[in-house]
């Protein structure tokens, strides 16, 4: 199975899962300025809320994804007050037909002092695990 992880971020948390989910599965966490070049069976997109939606740096992203390279994608990602970003990461994807997985990864990041220390070691090895097991199934 090819795998390929990308993120944004703008405090780091973000980054940090995405390099727990790429040791995971064996591959590199690279930043979306990185594009899909070569055809991938997951793509494990990690993101946030920034603003009470996805940044225009992620909905831009997906959207230049070539739905012939890429089988579908398993959102990720940290916030401090809302939760997951699925429903607007899937609502992208769907307007170019490439599929979301159902499962998702997230926990809290921290942001100005809320949520201190997040993601922790524990929630780094949650997002591994989650990697692994969504690999592991194919």
């Amino acid at each position: 199975m090819k795998v390929a992880v990308r993120y944004y971020t703008k405090t780091g948390n973000t980054k940090r899962l995405a390099e727990a989910v790429a040791k995971a599965v064996g591959t590199e966490a690279l930043a979306l300025s990185s594009p899909i070049d070569e055809p991938v069976d997951v793509l494990f997109l990690g993101n946030s809320y920034y603003a009470f939606n996805i940044d225009p740096e992620v909905r831009e992203f997906i959207r230049k994804l070539d739905r012939n390279k890429v089988g579908r994608i398993v959102n990720f990602g940290s916030a401090a007050m809302l939760n997951s970003t699925y429903k607007k990461v899937k609502a992208e994807a769907d307007k170019i037909g490439i599929s979301m997985d159902k499962r998702e990864f997230h926990c809290k990041g921290e942001f100005k002092g809320i949520h201190k220390g997040r993601p922790n070691a524990a929630d780094l090895k949650a997002a591994a695990d989650f990697a692994k097991a969504i690999v592991s199934e194919g």
